[in-house]
């Protein structure tokens, strides 16, 4: 009863995130087809009804519209030549461009032509971004940057206001990224178990309202100061770790642990100025392990943002961000499987599939599948995995049951659950003399791992990894080329797809073991 009422209050909330979609999409056409016309110069907001032109400057041609959301300007001289005869009208780049569909562009252009306004789209003009709610401060701000008009553009996000309950759709301000920092629009992103376990609240200091997502892939809106290795128009994957450059860690060839930007769970903010970059009238929401891809636009550090090849498929490669390297990069830089070994693999979810499939492309002859969900061993062989064990068959530890079918161990074990017991028995299933484990799960924090210290001293091997030992900014264009040489594939972690006015089905799919990955279409 409690899963139908909890499914039933999933489908509530995707109904009502579609329609706001659609209202939202509707009321920026309204608001284009009704554009006012105020002494030769055209206004448009996304919120027309609440926005109104409260003050025109003749010798500028400056108009300014009071709203406490962003304003983007753009250089008059930059858009058009003859700029200082006829006012013109631009976007601020690509990112604005696509925000609006294809059908809201047109009638705005349309209302432009009607008022005899010469415009001109540049993609490669980049204008100042100001947040006021003050219109001489507004006015100030915009003369000092030779700017000329704005627009203001809405931009939606899933907000999750209360642990365990649907996310909602809502309006809200994406600051302008500040030094180091940029913003990137989210085109394709996916739910992680990660997501899943931080929006029921289990085992961490709650913090809400926030936006989750992690696993994403987007394009470079804008780029705050500082910023020398990312412009405008880049194709990049945002992560929940970084990489400085910097610091010892990042200077080692032996760790991927950046001091500056590893992850930190408990923190809603950005490093710059402790401030959240997302608000709703004023109410900050805050981010999550700093990227926050449930929104149409989020605002990360650059250290945690990699740029890619912009010929591979985003709704593909976005799984990158997380969960395949963070299981792929377990086996292969870590456990390191000599061709013809054997392999076990505990936990047979999308993370523990991303080492199975490390394992079959480094050449192991027995890929061992142990999980205590039968349902899940079909779909394993099409990662390789061609042996399987449920713990739950047994009256004896598995790590006993493993020896015995491997001649004393395996070679290698990747363990992919966060269990205890799981983590002790891959350790204790490998062969003493050679065996690695490896850990990839993370424990409650007050479990304890305990085994004999025999199983050291005979020479077995314990690891453990984050993010699959990989760089982001350094390693990740290197796994993206891998997929576009057909040496990974990815096509078959992905399970499911929709909208992002259905984003909470994807939350259903997780919770019901439906899905490895879902991906969810920010732009339909």
């Amino acid at each position: 009863m409690l899963q139908l009422a909890a499914s039933q209050m999933q489908q509530t909330s995707n109904s009502k995130n579609k329609k706001k979609i659609e209202q939202r999409d509707k009321e920026d056409l309204d608001g284009v087809e009704s554009g006012a016309h105020h002494e030769s110069l055209v206004w448009w907001s996304a919120e027309a009804s609440e926005s109104r032109l409260v003050e025109h400057d003749d010798s500028t041609n400056i108009g300014i519209i009071k709203h406490s959301g962003f304003f983007g300007g753009l250089s008059p001289t930059d858009l058009y030549p003859s700029a200082m005869s006829k006012p013109c009208f631009g976007f601020s780049g690509e990112g604005d461009l696509d925000t609006a569909s294809g059908k809201r562009r047109k009638a705005l252009y349309s209302v432009l032509q009607r008022n005899s306004v010469s415009f001109q789209v540049s993609e490669k003009c980049r204008a100042p971004l100001v947040k006021s709610s003050n219109a001489e401060e507004l006015k100030c701000a915009l003369l000092s940057k030779d700017v000329f008009f704005f627009v203001f553009y809405s931009w939606l996000a899933a907000v999750s206001w209360e642990a365990g309950k649907p996310l909602t759709i809502e309006e809200v301000e994406v600051a302008p990224p500040q030094a180091m920092e940029v913003r990137i629009k989210i085109l394709f992103t996916s739910l992680c178990h990660t997501d899943v376990y931080f929006w029921e609240a289990k085992g961490q200091k709650p913090m809400f309202p926030r936006i989750f997502g992690h696993e994403a892939a987007g394009i470079v809106e804008s780029v705050g100061e500082g910023v020398t290795d990312l412009a405008p128009g880049d194709h990049v994957l945002p992560v929940f770790t970084g990489e400085c450059k910097e610091c010892a860690h990042c200077l080692s060839s032996d760790s991927n642990m950046c001091s500056l930007l590893r992850i930190n769970t408990d923190r809603g903010v950005m490093l710059a100025d402790g401030q959240s970059r997302f608000s709703i009238n004023g109410q900050p929401i805050y981010h999550f392990l700093g990227t926050s891809t449930f929104s149409e636009y989020t605002v990360v550090h650059s250290g945690c943002v990699a740029k890619i090849n912009p010929l591979a498929p985003l709704d593909k490669v976005c799984i990158l961000s997380c969960g395949f390297c963070t299981g792929f990069g377990a086996t292969v830089n870590v456990a390191k499987p000599p061709k013809g070994s054997a392999v076990a693999i505990f936990g047979l979810g999308a993370v523990g599939l991303s080492a199975a499939e490390g394992a079959r492309v480094s050449g192991a002859s027995r890929i061992i599948g142990v999980d205590i969900n039968p349902n899940r061993f079909e779909e394993a062989k099409n990662f390789g995995v061609n042996e399987f064990v449920n713990p739950k068959d047994y009256d004896r530890p598995v790590q006993e049951v493993i020896a015995e079918m491997t001649n004393g161990g395996v070679d290698r074990s990747v363990e992919c659950t966060g269990n205890i017991d799981a983590m002790i028995s891959a350790f204790e299933c490998v062969h003493d003399g050679w065996g690695v484990a490896v850990l990839v799960g993370v424990p409650h924090k007050d479990a304890v791992f305990k085994t004999h210290p025999v199983n050291f001293l005979n020479e077995r091997t314990l690891k453990g990894t984050f993010y699959g030992h990989y760089k982001p900014r350094t390693d990740l264009p290197g796994v993206v080329e891998k997929y576009l040489n057909k040496e990974i594939e990815l096509e078959k972690f992905i399970t499911h797809e929709v909208s992002f006015s259905d984003i909470n089905k994807a939350f259903d799919y997780m919770l019901q073991g439906a899905s490895l990955r879902c991906i969810i279409r920010m732009v339909d």
